[in-house]
């Protein structure tokens, strides 16, 4: 059964971008008002109760330390950082904060966007787990935390006990998926428009409007979801349907109607997009991308790739990537 209210404890520390949480408390706010009833109750934590001074000489308060707030969610922010040796200098000069969210009961869930999530890996809220983070880091922090499974191509994932989300504006899709599970879908539009940060657009035409967002309609987002997940030899449309709770023949033919491409056609495109994704935002082997991504092959993957865009894997990346 679900508790009647979820108390929520955004983290406070040393640099941090408080912009995020004090928007995401807004929401929440907002979503308990539409409920007409507390979904929602937030409280500003930190390591110690006290002063905090945050990001742009902004000195907030900590009602509560971590350790004694009795969560059953804590939201971790991001902090300023220009280079992956930025963000090693913030995990070198927070020890104690890292081993606080470490310490938390394993029945708290860690939220984090931004390289807040790097805090999160580093207490190894992670391990084990797919997450994501701000593309730019995604070199680092494979390199750093390989329990974690990481999935930069998804501005969003969400698990049993974490969620992460990338860019400074990773807070809204937290938000979306709470508001959403305690409310309706229909009460976070009324609330607000989704609004993630925007990665580099440079893509090929192939793989413009493959996105989850762009998907219309319950059915083609929850397909774009579960595809990203499953590994491709497994992603037949029989596994799809199941997962989905339809058939195979309707799920053919919705899918038919919406994207316009057979479903086989189009479940391919979105597991290519997810090589696209990593061959510009991180410089992965194509064929350590092949086998993340649960291809039957490296060679397959290839041939499958170049069919679509008319690139091998490295012309895609000189042109596209951003590394």
């Amino acid at each position: 059964m679900k508790p009647l209210s979820l108390r929520i404890g955004l983290l406070l520390y040393p640099g941090c971008m408080p912009a995020g949480l004090l928007a995401f408390a807004d929401l929440l706010h907002a979503a308990n008002i539409l409920a007409g009833r507390a979904q929602f109750e937030t409280l500003f934590v930190g390591v110690d109760a006290g002063h905090v001074d945050c990001a742009h000489g902004l000195r907030l308060e900590a009602q509560a330390p971590l350790a004694a707030a009795g969560l059953d969610a804590l939201l971790v922010p991001g902090f300023w950082a220009e280079s992956a040796a930025r963000v090693d200098a913030a995990l070198a000069d927070n020890p104690g904060l890292v081993e606080a969210i470490a310490r938390l009961g394993k029945a708290v869930m860690v939220w984090s966007y931004c390289t807040g999530v790097v805090l999160a890996a580093a207490a190894r809220r992670l391990d084990r787990q797919p997450a994501t983070v701000t593309w730019w880091l995604g070199d680092a922090v494979r390199e750093r935390f390989p329990r974690v499974d990481w999935q930069i191509e998804r501005a969003s994932v969400f698990n049993a006990r974490s969620a992460s989300a990338s860019g400074v504006n990773g807070y809204l899709p937290i938000a979306q998926a709470f508001i959403e599970e305690r409310l309706s879908i229909d009460a976070y539009r009324d609330l607000t428009r989704l609004m993630v940060l925007p990665r580099p657009g440079r893509t090929h035409q192939a793989f413009q409007g493959v996105s989850m967002i762009g998907q219309q309609g319950r059915l083609m987002q929850r397909l774009y979801q579960v595809a990203e997940r499953m590994p491709a030899t497994e992603a037949t449309l029989a596994r799809l349907a199941a997962e989905l709770g339809t058939t195979e023949r309707t799920l053919a033919r919705k899918v038919g109607l919406a994207a316009a491409m057979p479903a086989a056609s189009w479940v391919r495109r979105i597991k290519l997009n997810q090589v696209s994704e990593r061959l510009i935002h991180t410089a992965a082997p194509a064929s350590s991308i092949s086998a993340d991504l649960g291809f039957a092959s490296d060679a397959g993957m290839r041939r499958m790739f170049k069919e679509l865009t008319g690139m091998t894997t490295a012309q895609y990346r000189q042109r596209f990537g951003m590394n």
